[in-house]
């Protein structure tokens, strides 16, 4: 079924359908759309069978098209009674900028999962979620299953300015968040890692969460190693195809080859081979910016048509 298909662009929900419609939009339609930041959106998504047995720690597979390209993205929340599951982009190339240019109303073709290994959780004792960026949304789910289960969660989120802080009041619910910023208009000024080190130094952390860009869970993984905490990081974003076959999110892992979409997406921290993860993802840099520019280029060439 095409992405645009009978779809009609509402503001911000989408409202129920009735009969042949209801049947045609029933997997993947569009129920909601956030603008979280300004290149971060969440889409809330009508999945029902996902939404029901999704666990934290698990992400989808989904291709707006026929045509399109495959994007992994973990789920951020669900709503089992509502059948809906939240997906949070963050906007960086051609496919990604397509998908949150979609409305509430329209539907996205195809979404496998759930997918992953679940997150190891703790129902005892403290645990420190640490999100960065984007990451955050996917820390929310953890801290989400650990309150659930009876854990002390503390959380620290980060990003560069007030306006790229997100899910601060969803993380709220489960226990105390110290924000930080890069330029100090929100929260305390500094790193991520520099609230760590305060909370890890006050008192006992029996397990660290870390989601958020590879050069980050890389200092989060260093600095608990000082404090001998065991520490689980997402690799999430360095999945591909999400079925091992590209091997694009290919890591070494204790001397060991794995593969974030099936062995993963979380491993631990302390023996990730960070250094050569790093020079993977920095040969796709190039690939990442043209996608990102033939995508800024078609959005322009769009709307000069739709003014013509």
């Amino acid at each position: 079924m095409p992405a645009t298909r009978n779809s009609q662009l509402l503001p911000t929900r989408a409202k129920r359908e009735s009969g042949k419609d209801a049947i045609l939009h029933s997997m993947h339609t569009i129920l909601a759309r956030y603008q979280l930041s300004e290149n971060v959106t969440k889409l809330d998504v009508l999945s029902p069978r996902i939404a029901q047995i999704r666990q934290p720690g698990q992400f989808v597979m989904i291709r707006l098209g026929v045509h399109s390209e495959r994007i992994p993205l973990t789920i951020a929340d669900a709503d089992p009674r509502g059948g809906s599951i939240s997906l949070v982009i963050q906007a960086v190339g051609k496919s990604t900028n397509e998908l949150v240019a979609l409305q509430p109303g329209q539907c996205i073709r195809d979404i496998a999962g759930p997918l992953g290994h679940p997150t190891e959780l703790i129902s005892a004792g403290h645990a420190l979620c640490i999100g960065g960026g984007v990451g955050t949304a996917v820390a929310h789910p953890i801290a989400q299953g650990l309150h659930r289960r009876g854990a002390q969660v503390t959380s620290i989120i980060g990003g560069r300015s007030k306006s790229a802080v997100i899910f601060e009041l969803e993380l709220r619910r489960f226990g105390p968040v110290f924000v930080c910023t890069d330029d100090g208009s929100y929260g305390r000024t500094g790193l991520v890692t520099d609230a760590a080190r305060e909370v890890l130094a006050a008192g006992k952390v029996d397990l660290v969460y870390a989601v958020g860009p590879v050069p980050m869970m890389r200092a989060v993984a260093e600095l608990t190693r000082e404090f001998k905490v065991r520490t689980i990081v997402s690799l999430n974003p360095i999945m591909v195809d999400g079925t091992g076959m590209c091997g694009g999110c290919r890591v070494s892992v204790g001397n060991e080859t794995k593969f974030a979409c099936v062995d993963g997406p979380e491993f631990d921290g302390h023996k990730v081979d960070f250094a050569e993860l790093s020079d993977r993802l920095a040969s796709y840099r190039e690939f990442e910016r043209h996608a990102a520019k033939c995508a800024h280029g078609h959005r322009r060439t769009k709307t000069t048509n739709e003014h013509k």
